[in-house]
């Protein structure tokens, strides 16, 4: 084996993301004011960055306008601001248009934005201030010595899918750090390692999470409404299931569609992907894809806990930033610039700890102190019970957000007691009354519905094939022993990509599962929802993945 290498920095980014690069320019611009040389890196997993940049989205610009001032004179990427906003709720076949949209919906002073673009213009200026990047590289490990994170380890490169070093075998690299900062994005690796070593989550409600599943169309010129935003919410899904669509007007004649399904629902046989393709034939739907064509897809987790789920951020050595740490409004389904901020108070943090030459737990703690006092702070802690409702189906969760949005947050449903959404889900008797239900199976016609492959396809991934897999099933036998009689392996149901497949020789035949992981889009969906918790998302070799240009 050859000798692993060991690069020395002052802070590591992990990940380039909004937290990951707003955080790395931040602590550029504090050094060069302050006329220091600071080594700053930034790792990524994807081939490029931008490439697993993903979300709906739509961009309050607080957080990017502190950053640069200019940012629009500067030229960075936006579809183009918000000018209306409608709230539908949709029946199968009709829709009521809500005549007010509620304050946390009203996006006027937004932007819709491309993730990716918006993070590859963002890597670019972090290039101009001396930042090293290097995509390409996922973070396999993290190094901690006598209690204090002190950098990481990238995966090895060219091993073969038995284990074994190809001829174009590269030992990982550690990367050695003062600091490290780590905006993974939702259910990263190393922040899970983070979490379980410095128990950060002691005290904590575990962080809910929900799949987003969107598709981009490229529409006949003049049929697309600049600067429109509709969110849905009812059909398709059942009242005891969280979550809802969304279609927001992009640039050269292009609609970014979506939708969202709340990691914690009750039906084994529940398929995000499928209820997407379902929301597209509602007939007001269908009617604005009307002569269009699909041309990219993507999906992701998000995390909804609020502020009572989120991870303790600091330990000795490390911060956690963006997604990694649960900053996401869900009430607002807004991120962007909770990300950009939380990277930005971890530059600063940083900042100060190396002037200090201190890089303990009471150095990092400041972190925390300036979460508090941001809006950060103010905007999640609205949050803070959104969810506590929705527990008791989708009215009880309306009534809920409304009281809160005219209490700062006060819920009257604060005394639940938030579990992990996987354990709410129901085996087949429980849930449908009798063992032997079957899932509803729809059919694509591949013009407004795709299978999951068509749009796995569009979403440009691809794995090295003779790698690892990278998606570890704990405990195996579960899946035939219980999991087929109990849930019906709902693991072929709530993953967006069709990695995971049941395969029967005949209608004897037990089965097996067969991990088509060359088609993971990343989401970690699995990782959350499987009823087991025997699921393990890790990273791949470094590049593989999806190649998104505009999510």
């Amino acid at each position: 084996m050859a000798e692993r290498e060991t690069l020395e920095v002052d802070v590591l980014f992990v990940g380039a993301g909004p937290a990951g690069l707003g955080g790395a320019i931040r602590l550029a611009q504090k050094a060069k004011q302050a006329g220091k040389q600071l080594s700053i890196c930034l790792i990524e997993k994807g081939k490029e960055i931008g490439m697993h940049a993903i979300s709906g989205a739509l961009m309050i610009p607080a957080s990017i306008e502190e950053l640069f001032p200019d940012w629009l004179e500067q030229g960075c990427p936006v579809e183009g601001p918000v000018k209306e906003d409608y709230l539908y709720y949709l029946t199968e076949d009709d829709l009521l248009s809500f005549p007010v949209v509620p304050p946390p919906l009203d996006n006027h002073g937004n932007y819709v934005i491309s993730l990716g673009r918006v993070t590859r213009w963002l890597a670019k200026k972090a290039e101009e201030l001396g930042v090293d990047l290097f995509p390409g590289f996922p973070g396999g490990d993290l190094l901690v010595e006598e209690g204090r994170v002190v950098g990481v380890r990238t995966g090895d490169k060219g091993i073969d899918k038995h284990g074994k070093p190809k001829s174009n075998f590269e030992t990982g690299v550690d990367i050695r750090a003062k600091i490290t900062v780590l905006c993974e994005g939702p259910r990263g690796t190393l922040t899970r390692i983070a979490i379980q070593k410095f128990g950060l989550d002691q005290g904590k409600n575990p962080q809910v999470y929900s799949t987003g599943v969107k598709e981009i169309w490229e529409l006949p010129d003049g049929h697309v409404h600049e600067g429109r935003v509709i969110h849905t919410m009812g059909w398709p899904l059942k009242s005891d299931a969280f979550g809802g669509g969304f279609l927001y007007s992009m640039s050269r004649s292009r609609i970014d569609i979506g939708f969202v399904v709340g990691l914690d629902y009750r039906d084994p046989f529940l398929d995000p992907h499928h209820e997407f393709q379902r929301f597209k034939t509602h007939p007001k739907i269908r009617a604005i894809l009307e002569g269009g064509k699909m041309v990219e897809y993507g999906a992701k987790t998000i995390p909804g806990g609020g502020w009572f789920s989120m991870p303790k951020p600091s330990m000795p050595g490390c911060l956690l930033a963006g997604d990694s740490a649960g900053m996401l409004d869900s009430i607002r389904l807004k991120g962007v610039h909770l990300a950009l901020k939380s990277g930005m108070l971890a530059a600063e943090t940083a900042f100060e700890a190396i002037e200090k030459n201190e890089f303990g737990a009471e150095a990092m703690s400041p972190y925390e102190r300036r979460i508090e006092s941001s809006f950060i702070k103010r905007d999640l802690w609205k949050a803070r019970y959104f969810k506590h409702g929705f527990k008791f189906g989708f009215w009880a969760g309306m009534v809920n957000s409304a009281i809160g949005s005219v209490t700062n947050g006060w819920s009257p449903f604060s005394w639940i007691k938030m579990e992990p959404g996987h354990r709410r889900m129901r085996t087949i008797e429980q849930y449908y009354g009798r063992p032997d239900a079957q899932p509803h199976r729809m059919s694509f016609d591949e013009k407004l519905t795709f299978r999951k492959t068509t749009d796995v396809f569009n979403s440009g991934t691809i794995h090295d094939e003779d790698s690892p897999c990278h998606l570890l099933v704990q405990e195996p036998d579960l899946c035939t022993s219980r999991c087929t009689r109990e849930y019906g392996n709902p693991c072929q149901h709530f993953c967006p990509a069709g990695v995971y497949e049941w395969v029967r020789s005949d209608e004897k035949d037990a089965g097996r599962l067969v991990i088509n992981f060359a088609n993971c889009v990343h989401c970690k969906t699995c990782d959350i929802m499987d009823p087991y918790g025997i699921i393990r998302w890790v990273p791949p070799e470094g590049g593989g993945g999806p190649a998104w240009q505009n999510l």
